[in-house]
């Protein structure tokens, strides 16, 4: 069975994901191409995966037992654009015996 870590690391992929593409395909094109669907679509699906971060991270917070302060600054990390990406690759780098090391 999969830990809400492991769960949490995917959505923040694919949040950061959505985030860059609503931020630097669709909106482009919706301001330069006169195609506002693709922010429609695309801004739908990043409001999604946004809940979806902020719900499994609180599952993570407390199966992890994290410091309220560094739960935050992952929270914070989704509000900017690449942010997701250095969390997941911070977490991934994660052992238990440096575990503290984002506390």
């Amino acid at each position: 069975m999969n830990s809400s870590l492991s769960i949490f690391r995917k959505v923040a992929v694919a949040e950061g994901i959505s985030y860059l593409l609503l931020l630097f395909v669709a909106m482009p094109l919706k301001y330069f191409a006169n195609m506002p669907l693709y922010v429609k679509y695309t801004g739908w699906a990043h409001g999604l995966l946004f809940v979806l971060y902020a719900a499994i991270l609180v599952l993570a917070w407390q199966e992890q037992k994290w410091k309220f302060g560094k739960t935050l600054l992952i929270f914070v990390a989704s509000l900017l654009p690449f942010a997701p990406f250095i969390v997941d690759r911070k977490l991934k780098d994660e052992r238990p015996e440096n575990a503290s090391s984002m506390q």
